[in-house]
């Protein structure tokens, strides 16, 4: 059983994506991946040479996100929207999921390669426990896809275009980049991709979190729940890369459990998609990948199960497998451990709720 374990950490691949994020980490897995620093520096220097030549139609593609509305896309682009998959559904539930909205979010690497110029050009984001959403209010609704593009929620808001008393006959609509937290009822806001109708897309990091911030300001109501706010909308904070203030925001007692860093590149236009421009790290793991030494706390203490990384992993998509659908409340208990390596985990059920409670946001990974 041993020689089977150690056949699959060598093995075993659970993404084609380079440096996936739901892999342990190259260099502080179980195992010894092949990998080159070099080749995602050369990647992240690639991609920002591209930017400046990439033209699309950002407006007419956040118009059709926001109004649902596909026509005059090619045959190809259906196709291809038909082909996806979706691991763990049926056939006939694979061909109702909305494929338009798939893949319509920015997603990280692992961050290998410590990029020489990390202080000056990399902006943190710390995460909150949580599943990554993609928000579009519109016409007088707001609607929460998950990443494979399956629509979880829908429900009324304060964003622009979100509620019927601030839709202005449907000319405004938001989209968003989210982390949701069923026990607080929150979307914590990662990024902006369009706002009143503007798309930002080809505009960098830090105009567009800059961006972000001020609009979430004027924007009343949102951090409160209301009857037209039913859940709240809470900006996401950034921080510079300095090592003074990598050490003191390992130090900080957030307002919620914290799940990993993101580190955005100032530079990077939202390209939807798994990107070098974007790295995640484990809080304990700044210490070994950034090389300096971070201040003892909760954050920054190294985990049983972070040596067994990759194992665990490949028991959970193995016991999932066989369970067909997978019990909540199991899930739940396995999540709460904080064992299983993925970017985002589920987030812990509110108190006083129940399995199989049907509330389609508890779902939003499944």
């Amino acid at each position: 059983m041993e020689e089977l374990s150690q056949a699959l950490a060598c093995n075993f691949s659970v993404s084609q994506d380079l440096n996936s994020t739901v892999a342990p980490h190259p260099r502080l897995g179980q195992y010894k991946a092949k990998y080159s620093s070099l080749e995602q520096a050369e990647r992240r220097r690639r991609l920002l040479e591209l930017q400046k030549t990439k033209r699309l139609d950002y407006v007419n593609h956040a118009r059709r996100l926001a109004e649902d509305d596909w026509t005059g896309m090619d045959g190809k682009e259906e196709e291809e929207a038909a082909e996806e998959d979706v691991e763990g559904m049926e056939v006939e539930v694979r061909k109702k999921l909305p494929k338009r909205y798939a893949n319509q979010l920015m997603l990280s690497e692992w961050l290998i390669d410590v990029p020489p110029d990390l202080a000056q050009q990399w902006i943190l984001v710390v995460c909150p426990v949580g599943k990554r959403a993609l928000v579009v209010a519109s016409r007088g609704s707001t609607a929460a896809y998950t990443k494979s593009g399956y629509c979880v929620n829908r429900f009324p808001s304060l964003l622009p275009g979100g509620n019927h008393r601030n839709s202005l006959a449907g000319k405004d609509y938001t989209i968003l980049d989210c982390i949701y937290n069923e026990a607080q009822q929150t979307y914590y806001v990662l990024d902006v991709m369009c706002w009143r109708g503007h798309p930002v897309y080809d505009c960098q990091t830090d105009f567009r979190f800059y961006w972000l911030r001020s609009k979430m300001e004027e924007q009343e109501g949102l951090e409160e729940k209301s009857r037209l706010n039913p859940f709240k909308f809470v900006s996401l904070q950034n921080y510079s890369c300095t090592n003074e203030s990598l050490c003191e925001v390992l130090a900080t007692d957030f307002p919620f459990e914290v799940d990993g860093l993101l580190f955005y590149h100032k530079q990077t236009h939202y390209n939807p998609g798994c990107t070098p421009l974007v790295g995640w790290l484990r809080p304990y793991m700044v210490s070994d990948i950034l090389g300096i030494s971070v201040p003892a706390g909760p954050l920054t203490t190294k985990p049983d199960y972070a040596g067994h990384q990759l194992q665990q992993i490949i028991d959970h998509k193995r016991s999932k497998k066989q369970r067909g659908t997978e019990d909540s409340s199991d899930g739940d208990q396995a999540n709460t451990d904080g064992r299983y390596e993925f970017e985002h985990l589920s987030t812990p059920k509110p108190e006083g709720s129940f399995s199989g409670s049907g509330d389609p946001a508890s779902n939003m990974e499944n």
